[in-house]
């Protein structure tokens, strides 16, 4: 079986960072798109967690996963990405 391909955990991080640190600045003025940016970076945070509870899970049972930095699976530039 061949490793499920999951998203790098940077990819999480870098969304987050922009949200808390320039959407929510950009829109703190208005309650409810900042509310709704809120909202989009606590989804963000329990997908992360979602993912690390797949990855965690995945262990236990000896199957492995792989991260991946981009759609290209031929990404010569991504550092070595297999885990099991």
């Amino acid at each position: 079986m061949q490793p499920i391909p999951l998203p790098s955990h940077i990819h999480y991080e870098l969304l987050l960072q922009l949200l808390e640190r320039q959407t929510s600045h950009a829109v703190r003025a208005n309650a409810i798109e900042y509310e709704q940016v809120n909202q989009l970076i606590a989804t963000l945070r329990k997908a992360l967690t979602l993912q690390k509870r797949l990855e965690n899970d995945c262990d236990r049972h000896g199957i492995s996963f792989e991260y991946r930095w981009s759609l290209n699976e031929n990404d010569a530039d991504a550092p070595p990405r297999y885990h099991s």
